[in-house]
């Protein structure tokens, strides 16, 4: 492990001028940076400690919405009690992932940030990873590829982001707060993470230094009829095969507006608005469910170990969306 330097500042401010410098790696619980340091796989000259900032705050905004601080941990956020009232998928979302040790530990902020889970990136034993090292090419596409991506991959990467917390996150159409020495800006989270293309070793959209201070939430109309769910090969502690989180709002018995994203399949939660639009304007049945889930899982792909997962994801859209339609704790 290459030697580094920690940082522990008292202020946003400084933990910004610290952080912006070359080398430097914000860490909070540090659940995932600390395993990639340990591996190899990352390198940070200086860890510049953010998780004692005062940024573990939750807030209700004037417009019904809900601020979360980045620092606020997993557990504590799937446990606040206007989490749960009104965003009862993000609550779901948090407590599937991981075991509660980690949990107590994690963070929202680094949870946005985990870097995508793959064997080939983690193990330094393949040489062959573009994440890892750009150029050296991808052991997945060709190796055990069983936990990959069926949806907007690349040829360069088909490795898939294991946030449960960002699959809840992407239905319910948050936003991103960040800081930087320069000021504070807001990122949409169908803008936050980025799919592999050419640069697969980039994951988000942050700039150089930029920290995440938060997460806000609108106003959500599905706290009724919301869930989420997790296929894993395991019930404890392992990242989903396939995930869905499903959320309608209903009129009567008319789906008014719905809301669908899918985890485990692709570098980022996806979403697909015509899938969505396919159950709205009438009522819920296994045909309109069939139909979103065939939507959302146009244009799949899936390569020599994971054929299983479209029909899988398929079979997993209408059994969520089954669930959503009942109301909360039926």
């Amino acid at each position: 492990m290459q030697p580094f330097s920690y940082v522990r500042p008292d202020t946003i401010d400084e933990a910004l001028r610290l952080g912006s410098q070359p080398g430097a790696r914000y860490i909070g619980g540090g659940t995932n940076l600390i395993d990639l340091v340990k591996a190899g796989v990352e390198a940070p000259q200086r860890l510049v400690d953010v998780s004692r900032l005062p940024l573990a705050q939750v807030e209700a905004l004037p417009d019904g919405g809900l601020r979360i601080g980045a620092m606020l941990t997993n557990t504590d956020a799937a446990n606040q009690r206007l989490v749960r009232e009104r965003y009862p998928l993000l609550a779901q979302a948090l407590l599937s992932g991981a075991s509660g040790q980690l949990r107590n530990m994690a963070t929202v902020g680094g949870n946005l940030l985990q870097r995508t889970r793959c064997h080939y990136f983690y193990d330094t034993g393949f040489p062959a990873c573009n994440k890892r090292k750009p150029g050296s090419g991808c052991g997945a596409r060709d190796g055990i590829n069983r936990m990959h991506a069926i949806l907007g991959a690349s040829e360069h990467c088909i490795a898939v982001h294991p946030s449960d917390m960002c699959v809840a996150l992407a239905a319910l159409e948050a936003v991103i707060v960040v800081r930087a020495p320069g000021g504070e800006r807001r990122i949409r989270i169908a803008d936050f993470h980025r799919l592999p293309e050419d640069k697969p070793e980039i994951d988000t959209t942050l700039a150089p230094g930029e920290l995440v201070v938060a997460l806000e939430l609108p106003s959500s109309p599905y706290a009724a009829h919301a869930h989420y769910l997790k296929v894993r090969d395991r019930a404890s502690f392992a990242f989903a095969l396939v995930s869905v989180a499903a959320a309608l709002e209903f009129s009567g018995h008319t789906v008014r507006s719905a809301r669908l994203a899918l985890g485990g399949v692709a570098h980022k939660p996806w979403r697909v608005p015509a899938a969505e639009q396919a159950l709205t304007g009438r009522p819920l049945s296994a045909h309109s469910a069939a139909e979103a889930a065939r939507l959302l899982l146009d244009g799949a792909r899936s390569y020599e170990h994971n054929a299983f997962k479209v029909g899988l994801a398929q079979r997993a859209v209408v059994r969520a969306l089954q669930v959503a339609a009942r109301p909360q704790g039926a």
